[in-house]
């Protein structure tokens, strides 16, 4: 809601606003559309990955400090790409069929003692009307690196790019040795963080659109799509 009211004030004043989604700007998914238009009937899987210890007490403190919940939290920037670039709204979503192999929620108790549902790892198609389909697959102990896979007609991967690519594990190393009790993932987002930064300055001092940054629609429209999907989610989980 007061997204949506910054939105609505924004547009009367004629201002825009736009989003730090580092993963719209990303080389991984930039290298990975493109790829994906050169395969016909292809199927792209956005994966994002955290580095948590699958405990209780290590989940259970996530849980708490990301009370808003994983769509809302780790996966919104997967969200904001399906938003930006496959058609997903609210109002398009055709489907969503949750991998139950995959797919983990849980019930932990976190510092406070209270107790927070959510899920560990998630991953989920989506079908819109207008007859795009995408997954996204998100995992809290998965690691710290991102990557995205092509598939064709036949469900064969044929494509697969990890964000650090070799070149950029090269500054993470760096940025590690001289913020080592930093979180892991800080690292290899960092470079993403610097091309919206740039993109969002240029475009301020020059007028240029920002190629790739999210606007403030996107963003509302991603925060409708992650609370439409929650609930719907953990209702198939549970079955």
């Amino acid at each position: 809601a007061e997204l949506q009211l910054m939105k609505e004030q924004a547009e009367e004043a004629g201002v825009g606003v736009l989003m730090g989604y580092n993963k719209n700007v990303c080389k991984y998914v930039r290298k990975t559309r493109e790829f994906a238009d050169t395969v016909p009937g292809s199927h792209v899987t956005f994966v994002s990955n955290n580095a948590y210890e699958n405990t209780p007490e290590s989940l259970g403190e996530c849980f708490e400090r990301n009370a808003e919940g994983m769509l809302k939290n780790m996966a919104i920037h997967e969200l904001a790409l399906l938003v930006s670039f496959y058609d997903v709204s609210v109002d398009n979503i055709e489907s969503v069929t949750a991998d139950k192999e995959f797919s983990s929620m849980q019930t932990l108790a976190g510092p406070s003692g209270t107790e927070f549902t959510d899920f560990d790892k998630i991953k989920f198609t989506i079908k819109t009307k207008t007859g795009k389909e995408v997954s996204v697959a998100a995992d809290r102990c998965g690691g710290t690196d991102s990557y995205a896979t092509v598939t064709d007609t036949n469900g064969e991967e044929v494509f697969r790019y990890w964000m650090p690519d070799e070149e950029d594990k090269i500054a993470v190393e760096k940025l590690q040795a001289k913020y080592p009790t930093a979180m892991p993932y800080f690292f290899t987002q960092d470079p993403d963080y610097v091309t919206v930064k740039e993109r969002v300055a240029k475009h301020t001092v020059t007028g240029e659109e920002a190629e790739g940054v999210a606007t403030i629609g996107v963003a509302v429209e991603t925060l409708r799509v992650a609370e439409y999907l929650t609930p719907l989610l953990m209702e198939q989980l549970k079955d």
